[in-house]
Formats: C-alpha cells, structure tokens, sequence
C-alpha cells in the first residue's frame, strides 16, 4: 500500500525469467491443461498472485485505510480470492498424487498385486481430478469472452462436390447432428428456415438455438467442414471411387438485447410458400418470408412460423443479428493480437474439421486431433460433446499463454 493513498498489485511476472522458450513450449505441447500448469513460469506466476492475494487480505484488516483505500483493496481481493483457492485446490490435489505414486513404487511384490491396481486406479481418478482443477484455474486467469452465455443463430450451407450428391447430404446430417447435440445440452432449437435438396439432402438450414452457454460451446464451428466418402449410389459407388466435398457452418451469437437500426427503405420483403417438412401448410399458403438488405446485400429466410407475420419478425430478427455480427467481428479483430490463435482466424472460409467416412475418422485440424467412430460424432451426443471440449481446452491454454505474453509485454515496456 502506497503512502499517497494509492494502490497497485504486486508486479505479476518475473520478466527475466520469463523467456522465449516458454512461448514456444506452449505453442508446441498443447497437450493438457496439467501440462501447461507443471510450467515453472506458470508456477511462478500463481505463487505471485497467492501471495498478493495474502498480502492484501493482511492490508485489508488495517484500521488506518480511507475508504478509497477499503475499495481498491476489496475489488483485488474479490479478484484474487478464487484464483487462490483455485491454485490451493491444484496444489492438494497434485500432493495427493505424489503421495500416490510414492506408494505405487513401493507396491511391486507379488503379494501386493491386488493393492497396487486398486492405488492405479485411484490415481486415474486424481489425474482427471487434477485435469478439471486446473481447467477451472485457468478459466479464472482468462476473463470470459462477451458473448458466451448468448443464443446462437446457427446456418449450415452445402458446398460444391464433382459427380454425386455426397455435400447436400452431409449437410443435412451435420444440420440433425447439431440438432442432437442440442437436445443433449438440453438447449431449444428452433428451425428458422430450412430448404431441401431434391434427392433428400439439404441445400441451407438454419437454426435458433437457446439455453446455457451456447455460444461458448459452438463458436468453434464456424468454418468449413469437409467430407470425404464413397457415395451410395451411381458409378462411383460401384467403382469405390471416393468423393470429397464440403459444407459450411455459421455460428452467429445473438445477444438478448441486438440494437441495430434497420431502416424499412433498406428492405426488399419477398413471400413465398415454404418448402420442406412442416405439416400441411407447406406449399399451401405463401406464409414464407425472405428479407434482402439491400446496402449490404445480406439475404435471410424464415418458414419456421404458419403466420407470415411470425415469420417476417423472426426474419428481421435474424437480419439483425447477422448485421449485429460485422460489429461484433470488427471487435473480435481488434482485440486479437498479430499471431493468430492456434484455433484459427475464425474465418468461415476456413477449413476445420475432415470428415472421412471411409477411414472412420474425423480430424479437426486446428488441434491436430482425430477422433475415431464418425456415427458416434454425428449423433451429436457423448463423442462430439468431448470433441468440442477438446477444443475449449485448447482454447483456454492458447489464452493462457496469450495472456502471460501480454503482461510480458506491458512489463517489459512493449
């Protein structure tokens, strides 16, 4: 605490310690988040941060403070407290781990067989312990993204294939998986639009999808997906020819409230009957609604609704959110630093994740992680769950080392 009043933390790096080798450790072993926690620059950084959080909670108890003293105190400490029970958790759990494999070295006899299994079985059990504490230690380090907690508008496109059909129908099966993953997280999915193919597959879909989270969990979808397969039918099927197409994903967050002003002279409002599934209003009435803005040229459908009322409301709301996206990729952009996450530029043209049918494997390429079973994925339940939390995981440490290169760089005078 300042003579003057004034307060600042503790310096929260030792910048001469923290070298190159670290950043590029951390871009080459993205392993876990147990890797990056054994770093000695980390472990150095979170014994800073303890013992400022000790050392405030001491300052706190002074009686000669002035209330603007009390504040700025309260504010760190209300920050650093869960970040040093965090660390406390990680570090009794990593004792109990030492203590663990100290016994296991111990039990080799024969005698002891039964013994040693049950301490390796335990000790699994403390390995996905020690994996989670530390994710949530880390997660408290990284402050939470804007749109996390917000609904989604989610919109998968077929792309283009040579010879067969393979993308429209690997749209649609990408667009039901989502739908399962939705109904697996318990989200609301609403199909805001949805156009078939002529052979079954789907051309565009799109979809609302609310509940806890949601963005957080598919803004890593976004992109280009590609698929490569034997198509069931035609030449190629009886020559096991494989094919390769692709489809894309848009994953759009909606926040609550979207403050966007849409002038009505900017609109060209179209109806049209609705196509696909829907009951027995589809193709009867022209209660479908697509609204083209014409100073940008972006276009959005919605058949969701019997009521083209409904579906002109839900139309303008999605145009909103779609005009509310180039604000918010502006931001987006503005706060990223010059190196690119390993995740990507998060550009929908980007290539992701290869789906390959013949091989039974699906690789996203971000990672570097293949993940076997792609019936499995495309259920959208279990598999494709610990797939996207593969990505968060990798997320999180790449802003991890984001961050500790930030405070590097603010200390270093860079």
């Amino acid at each position: 605490l300042h003579n003057h009043g004034f307060w600042r933390p503790n310096p929260s790096l030792d910048t001469a310690r923290f070298t190159l080798s670290f950043n590029s450790w951390c871009r080459k072993n993205h392993q876990d988040s147990q890797a990056l926690w054994r770093h000695e620059a980390v472990q150095k950084y979170l014994e800073t941060l303890s013992k400022e959080y000790q050392q405030v909670s001491h300052q706190l108890s002074a009686d000669s403070l002035n209330d603007f003293e009390q504040r700025t105190l309260r504010r760190r400490c209300a920050d650093l407290s869960p970040i040093a029970a965090a660390f406390q958790e990680v570090k009794e759990a990593e004792k109990e781990v030492q203590e663990l494999e100290a016994m296991c070295t111990e039990l080799d006899s024969r005698d002891e067989k039964q013994l040693l299994e049950l301490a390796l079985e335990e000790k699994e059990s403390l390995d996905k312990k020690m994996n989670v504490l530390c994710r949530k230690l880390f997660q408290l380090l990284v402050p939470k993204e804007k749109y996390d907690r917000s609904p989604v508008i989610l919109e998968v496109t077929a792309g283009r294939t040579t010879g067969g059909d393979i993308c429209q129908q690997f749209t649609k099966e990408m667009f039901e998986m989502y739908q399962n993953y939705a109904d697996y997280k318990r989200w609301t999915f609403d199909i805001v639009n949805y156009t078939p193919a002529e052979i079954g597959g789907l051309h565009h879909a799109a979809a609302h999808i609310s509940g806890e989270n949601v963005y957080r969990h598919l803004k890593y979808e976004g992109g280009t997906h590609r698929v490569q397969r034997i198509p069931e039918i035609g030449m190629s099927s009886r020559m096991q020819r494989i094919h390769t197409g692709t489809m894309s994903v848009i994953v759009l967050p909606q926040p609550e409230e979207v403050d966007v002003k849409v002038d009505p002279k900017d609109l060209r409002i179209d109806t049209f009957r609705a196509r696909g599934a829907g009951g027995q209003h589809v193709n009867k009435t022209d209660s479908a609604v697509r609204i083209v803005h014409l100073p940008t040229g972006l276009s959005v459908e919605c058949q969701q609704e019997r009521s083209q009322q409904l579906n002109k409301e839900i139309a303008l709301r999605t145009l909103r959110a779609k005009l509310y996206q180039q604000v918010i990729e502006k931001q987006l952009s503005q706060e990223q630093s010059a190196r690119k996450l390993q995740l990507g530029t998060r550009a929908q043209s980007e290539r992701i994740r290869t789906y390959n049918f013949t091989q039974d494997r699906v690789t996203d390429h971000r990672i570097s992680y293949d993940a076997r079973n792609i019936k499995e994925i495309l259920s959208g339940k279990e598999a494709l769950d610990k797939l996207i939390n593969r990505l968060l995981e990798f997320a999180e440490i790449e802003a991890v080392t984001q961050y500790l290169e930030n405070l590097q760089a603010l200390e270093g005078g860079g």
